[in-house]
């Protein structure tokens, strides 16, 4: 695995004309990986937008290396870092206590009677929203408790679906600490990511271990 960064050129208004809705990022970020398109693979990428210390930077989890100047195109010059993260990974351990940082869509389904499959409805409030990461903890392997994480950001960023219907997709940013209790779950959800529209910026937790 390899987790990937580079610092959008925000400032440069012609560079990133095209970076106005969600699936332009989600395009860039397939576009990284001209291997795979040329071997008609789609592999599973997680990315998030990150904003620190004032500016803004694109992150990427993959399992293979983006192509460095692909990845770079919106970027601005030698920013580009890439790190291997199986060694990481492998050094988390049981019982641990991490700071973790997740970008997430948090929704539930709700049924009609005489209906199968249910709608989906994005989660509004701060509390409703905690409460969605909080039933998510168990299965995901880690222990989370109400007090010790928060909301750092939250928006409704627009993509266009097919046929150019524009949706809005809520997008909330959780900061705090957690304590893995199932490493093996634990290490998949990093991996393979928690909640959906992971296609869309969705799902990337990254941790930094305290002991």
């Amino acid at each position: 695995m390899y987790l990937s960064r580079v610092e959008i050129a925000t400032l440069n208004r012609q560079k990133i004309k095209d970076l106005t809705h969600l699936g332009a990022y989600h395009n860039w970020v397939e576009s990284s990986f001209p291997n795979e398109i040329s071997k008609g693979e789609r592999l599973r990428h997680l990315w998030r937008i990150d904003y620190l210390y004032g500016k803004n930077y694109l992150l990427l989890l993959s399992s293979e290396k983006p192509n460095v100047s692909n990845f770079g195109r919106y970027g601005i010059e030698e920013t580009v870092q890439i790190k291997e993260y199986d060694n990481f990974l492998n050094k988390l351990s049981e019982r641990q206590t991490v700071r973790f940082k997740l970008t997430a869509n948090p929704v539930y389904r709700a049924f009609e009677p005489g209906k199968k499959n249910g709608k989906i409805f994005p989660h509004v409030t701060v509390e409703q929203q905690k409460n969605w990461l909080l039933k998510k903890a168990a299965k995901s392997g880690f222990e989370l408790n109400e007090n010790d994480f928060d909301i750092v950001n939250r928006d409704f960023p627009v993509l266009y679906r097919k046929g150019q219907r524009q949706v809005k997709l809520s997008r909330v940013t959780f900061e705090g600490f957690l304590k893995i209790t199932d490493v093996s779950k634990f290490r998949e959800t990093l991996i393979k990511g928690l909640g959906r529209e992971k296609a869309y910026g969705m799902g990337l937790m990254t941790v930094i271990p305290l002991n």
